[in-house]
């Protein structure tokens, strides 16, 4: 039996456990890391559950976009086990018309069998525009998306349209808080964390310099010492 911590770090839209690859380097010899698989459920409660059946005890919670969602469920459903929590590149909201009607023609054309995961029109979206032709970057993101695949992007978008919206949380998170955001970040921009970090007591705001959508990979060493300095590791 471990005498370490639980430190749980979700992963986001057609991510995977690469998404924190170097965050679960640098953090495992202090804590005790679950990575939950978010592409099995087509609800959050649901993916809430199943992170809190998979972990005994209290534990700190992350989460970067579609993770940030899950650990907004998370607390609404045992805030007592939560020790602290941090969200990164992700909203309080739920989505705006425009934004629901996008994911509802993007899963009609995957049920029509036109899944392409993040092809390189999507990478903008995505990773600051310097790292465009960073093949290791962009590799690693075209391969979570292959590996979460059509059926588990169906799940995750499902999940994401009928979410709650998290913003009358906001006042009620009591503990440790992190609101992280990847400066150049345009899927997500800042004032979405922004409007976390105002609304959570004491809340730190940091922002993640030359960095888009996805700073643990893209800005991994500056991530990870938010992440420290949040744990106080």
């Amino acid at each position: 039996m471990s005498d370490k911590k639980t430190l749980v770090l979700v992963p986001g839209l057609l991510c995977t456990r690469a998404l924190w690859a170097p965050q679960i380097e640098a953090l495992s010899p202090h804590f005790d890391i679950f990575v939950p698989d978010v592409a099995g459920h087509e609800t959050m409660a649901e993916i809430a559950d199943m992170v809190l059946q998979s972990v005994s005890g209290d534990f700190a919670l992350a989460g970067l976009s579609m993770g940030g969602y899950v650990s907004f469920e998370v607390w609404r459903q045992a805030p007592e086990r939560v020790e602290r929590i941090a969200f990164l590149d992700t909203s309080a909201r739920i989505d705006t018309p425009e934004i629901s009607a996008r994911r509802r023609g993007l899963i009609e054309l995957v049920q029509k069998g036109a899944f392409k995961g993040v092809t390189p029109q999507l990478l903008p979206m995505l990773i600051h525009p310097d790292r465009l032709d960073d093949m290791v970057l962009t590799g690693i993101i075209t391969a979570m998306s292959e590996d979460v695949g059509r059926d588990g992007f169906l799940h995750q978008q499902k999940a994401i349209m009928a979410r709650d919206d998290s913003r009358p949380l906001l006042a009620d998170i009591n503990v440790p808080t992190l609101a992280l955001v990847g400066r150049q970040d345009i899927l997500i921009p800042p004032d979405h964390i922004e409007e976390i970090a105002e609304g959570v007591t004491g809340a730190k705001l940091v922002y993640i310099e030359d960095s888009g959508h996805l700073p643990t990979l893209e800005q991994p060493e500056d991530t990870t010492a938010a992440l420290r300095a949040w744990l106080e590791v």
